[in-house]
């Protein structure tokens, strides 16, 4: 594999990967030409449809596949390169754990294989840290869907890896399990570690990563700082405490939202323009005729939104788009 990409905690240039191809049939494209690049000590979310390609990115990263043309480096390194490899963790979405042996056991038997001296690898504590903490000599056949998964997160973790690639990593979690696994991963960003994260779960992709990238087809179609990827020029959501005008919310350029009335009688309203002038002379007209603010904040989209959008436009794509996918 060439090694000339730029450093980074993932990097790629004209990744592609095809399958098949025997007997005259022809190639199907896992991947078209992916270029990304994530930086190092950041969360960074890669989501996509079913068959997008992610599951292939993730194989190719951890060399389990080989890709058909393009370049990879991890940790600033080639990916099969045994040093770099030892400084990578990882949970698959599909655990195989065997179900006679305990977390102890386990995790000792990981700390082997990652060459970590099991004395020296915290095990009792990153099985605390996980949430087993009093289930640490039982059998593992007898755990739960999410108590599996805790304890694959802990075989991530062991030897504090550079980078951790994430499949599904709460998946079969309850609520209050998914707050934990999202502190623990907070400390393993706030120690200088690289999250890579593939979900179908939006909301935890929200709320963990500060880049996503979206996967479609093969390619990347968008990729960038969630706040980025999220937000909405122009449109700002304005909460008005009861008995608020709503002539004078109109007159100074306010529009209703349809269902905003509140329990407490506070009414919604938005505001379009780019214009901070404007919107700042919008809510002085309003004051003076007697509306009291009670909250104003810029209109986002979520990711489930932004990924739809996504989708549709390159389902849709523009003559100009079109143009260049031909000359491309």
């Amino acid at each position: 594999m060439a090694n000339t990409v730029g450093a980074a905690a993932v990097e790629t240039m004209g990744l592609a990967k095809s399958y098949g191809g025997l007997g005259g049939q022809r190639p199907k494209r896992a991947l078209d030409g992916v270029s990304l690049s994530v930086p190092a000590g950041v969360a960074f979310g890669l989501i996509g449809p079913n068959g997008a390609g992610k599951t292939t990115f993730i194989k190719i990263l951890l060399t389990v596949v080989r890709p058909s043309a393009g370049e990879v480096r991890v940790l600033g390194g080639d990916p099969e390169d045994v040093r770099v490899r030892a400084r990578v963790g990882y949970l698959p979405e599909r655990l195989d754990l065997p179900a006679a042996s305990t977390p102890i056991g386990f995790l000792t038997s990981v700390a082997r294989l990652k060459k970590v001296p099991p004395a020296s690898a915290g095990i009792p504590a990153l099985i605390e840290r996980v949430g087993l903490g009093g289930a640490a000599e039982q059998r593992i056949g007898s755990f739960s869907k999410g108590m599996r998964q805790r304890l694959g997160l802990a075989g991530a973790l062991l030897g504090a890896p550079d980078l951790l690639i994430l499949d599904e990593p709460t998946d079969g979690i309850d609520p209050l399990g998914r707050i934990e696994i999202r502190e623990i991963l907070a400390g393993e960003l706030a120690r200088g570690a690289t999250v890579f994260l593939n979900s179908h779960l939006l909301s935890e992709t929200e709320r963990l990563c500060g880049r996503v990238g979206i996967l479609a087809g093969g390619r990347v179609l968008r990729e960038g700082p969630l706040e980025e990827l999220c937000r909405t020029e122009g449109r700002w959501r304005a909460r008005f405490a009861h008995g608020a005008p709503p002539a004078a919310l109109t007159g100074a350029g306010f529009e209703a939202l349809e269902g905003s009335v509140r329990a407490d009688g506070a009414t919604e309203w938005q505001f379009a323009g780019t214009d901070l002038d404007a919107l700042n002379a919008a809510l002085d007209r309003a004051r003076a005729a007697g509306a009291r603010l009670a909250d104003l904040r810029a209109v986002e989209r979520d990711l489930e939104q932004v990924l739809a959008e996504t989708l549709a436009a390159a389902d849709n794509p523009t003559p100009s788009e079109q143009d260049r996918a031909v000359a491309s």
